[in-house]
């Protein structure tokens, strides 16, 4: 089973796609994941991206694409895999098109876990941290037991990550829907798309993740 995981910041990709990957026994496999095993493992393109990365610049498209096609390669991902983060853009959707018609393999699924804007910037701004012992609350999904006091170390001082501040998160949003956008047009040319509602329990949205898998 060959699968493309998408979704904004804040769909609950993470938890879903470690659902997946046990239920079906594929693997899991992210860009982060195949860059730094790309880079570990030493591999030509891999070190061709660790110049990129320690210059802080982005990894050109062609260095991208020939690392996720090295990755599928592996003998772990021949059974079936579960992209995520992966692709980002048209030309890396077309790349993962002719990787895949290269082994005589095509993609099955896009799932898309559709959440809106505003439960989005609710779920990534309401995150806040202990300044004491940084331990981590959410103002509607994990408040502190008393309001105001940490649960660990009982003081009273908090703080907002700066990636979790609202015009932060509504920049990483805006961005990510325009590449999101592009993509779910892209695979419903080709009947791929498998909108998954992502404002329900997580329970309820793994049970229509695998309804449509199956």
């Amino acid at each position: 089973m060959n699968v493309i995981l998408l979704g904004l910041p804040g769909a609950g990709k993470g938890t879903q796609a470690a659902r997946i990957s046990d239920k079906f026994n594929i693997p899991h496999i992210s860009t982060g994941d195949m860059f730094r095993a790309a880079m570990k493992n030493k591999t030509p393109l891999g070190l061709e991206a660790k110049k990129y990365m320690d210059a802080g610049d982005l990894v050109p498209d062609e260095v991208t694409n020939g690392i996720v096609k090295e990755r599928l390669q592996q003998d772990d991902a021949k059974r079936g895999f579960l992209l995520d983060g992966y692709p980002r853009t048209l030309n890396q959707a077309q790349a993962l098109q002719q990787a895949l018609a290269s082994s005589n393999r095509r993609l099955q699924h896009v799932l898309y876990i559709k959440v809106p804007k505003e439960i989005l910037m609710e779920r990534l701004t309401g995150r806040f941290m202990c300044s004491n012992c940084g331990a981590t609350y959410h103002k509607t999904m994990n408040p502190p037991k008393v309001e105001g006091t940490c649960d660990k170390c009982g003081a009273h001082d908090f703080y907002q990550r700066e990636d979790d501040k609202p015009e932060t998160v509504k920049n990483r949003i805006d961005v990510n829907e325009e590449q999101t956008e592009v993509l779910v047009r892209h695979y419903a040319d080709y009947d791929l798309v498998r909108e998954i509602d992502g404002e329900q329990d997580p329970k309820k949205v793994f049970q229509d993740i695998v309804d449509q898998l199956n």
